[in-house]
């Protein structure tokens, strides 16, 4: 923790590394030769790439105990802050989802979910939770959103379907979301980001509160020992939660839930041990210029490369893809194939971002709402 500040610097160091791992598995030179590693799991199971979203919502939640420290001189003004943000956020990724959208813009099938949406709706829960509930009641809150969720899925049937399926199109989440957003999804039958999962979400999110409450204002090495074995438990949990329960991103399973936050509340005991106690912190300061922009760093990248795509040179397709031929394929294919190719493409892209960020970060421009 920087003195005298209400700042964690490794959690500026966590939340870069999420945040740059977001552009790096959103903007791939195409989707047609996506590198394996950087891709979904098709369903049940996880890759490297699943972890991005889930340790970018616990690092909110390791936020939030910091940032309405600050705020918390007159309470209207947190509540004020607390919804004027979730909106903002929310607005922000319907305009993403425009940006996105194939032209012309189709209001009938608009998606309405997206990743700062869920976003926006998980910090109005977790602020709350935070405010409101006592450690005690927090805990109790996550335990049962966990449980719910996972008795939801597993016993209330689905007309058609009957309980306890999970496949994409006949789990109940699946269902609610069909029935209550219609075509207003990322696919016909599903989204990732829908109305149902976000409650294990918003349970992912409040375990990273527990980290940030923990780590605030303590530098010794058995606290950040303490976090990462806190984090093996909860993987281990998951783990064997995921056998009766699997682990899938797309619906946010309970296990994975558990799973995730785990993995990240290791990778940031492991940050704040380097960071705040060693104050080892020359090596992480391009994570922390992603990580002290957070908002500007993703909704900048993930726009830009969405108009990159959309502008078409006549006869030679987007300009995106004129870059990506013309810059990355002839060298990269022939030898590593197009996947490779891709993959140089979208980490050229992140590390562009990361020298526009880091002039930011260089100047103190930093972007909030």
């Amino acid at each position: 923790m920087t003195p005298g500040s209400e700042r964690l610097d490794s959690l500026d160091v966590f939340r870069g590394l999420s945040i740059a791992a977001m552009i790096l598995v959103s903007t791939p030179g195409t989707w047609t030769a996506v590198y394996t590693p950087l891709d979904h799991a098709l369903w049940n199971g996880w890759t490297m790439t699943d972890l991005v979203f889930p340790f970018l919502l616990f690092a909110m939640g390791a936020a939030v105990p910091f940032a309405l420290a600050r705020r918390r001189g007159t309470p209207h003004r947190v509540g004020h802050h607390i919804v004027r943000r979730a909106l903002i956020l929310f607005a922000l990724g319907l305009v993403l989802n425009a940006i996105e959208a194939a032209a012309p813009l189709q209001l009938a099938t608009f998606r309405i979910p997206g990743v700062l949406q869920r976003i926006a709706i998980v910090f109005l829960a977790v602020a709350w939770l935070t405010e409101n509930g006592s450690l005690k009641a927090q805990i109790l809150a996550v335990a049962g959103a966990l449980i719910a969720y996972w008795a939801a899925l597993t016993f209330i049937p689905v007309p058609g379907t009957g309980a306890g399926v999970l496949t994409p199109e006949g789990n109940l989440a699946s269902f609610i979301d069909r029935a209550l957003l219609g075509r207003h999804l990322l696919n016909r039958v599903s989204d990732p980001e829908g109305l149902l999962s976000t409650l294990p979400a918003i349970a992912t999110a409040m375990c990273g509160v527990f980290a940030g409450v923990w780590l605030r204002e303590r530098r010794q090495p058995h606290h950040s020992a303490w976090l990462f074995a806190a984090g093996v438990i909860a993987t281990v949990a998951g783990a064997a939660w995921s056998r009766s329960f699997p682990i899938n991103k797309n619906l946010w399973t309970s296990s994975f839930a558990l799973f995730s936050a785990g993995l990240a509340a290791q990778v940031l005991a492991v940050f704040h041990w380097l960071v705040d106690v060693r104050g080892w912190r020359g090596w992480s300061r391009p994570l922390a210029a992603y990580g002290r922009n957070p908002l500007a760093a993703y909704f900048l990248s993930v726009g830009f490369d969405s108009l990159l795509t959309r502008v078409i040179v006549t006869g030679s397709g987007s300009l995106k893809g004129i870059v990506y031929r013309s810059a990355f394929v002839p060298w990269l294919r022939p030898c590593c194939g197009a996947e490779a190719a891709s993959l140089g493409y979208a980490i050229a892209y992140v590390l562009v971002w990361g020298v526009i960020l880091g002039e930011m970060y260089r100047r103190r421009i930093f972007i909030r709402i």
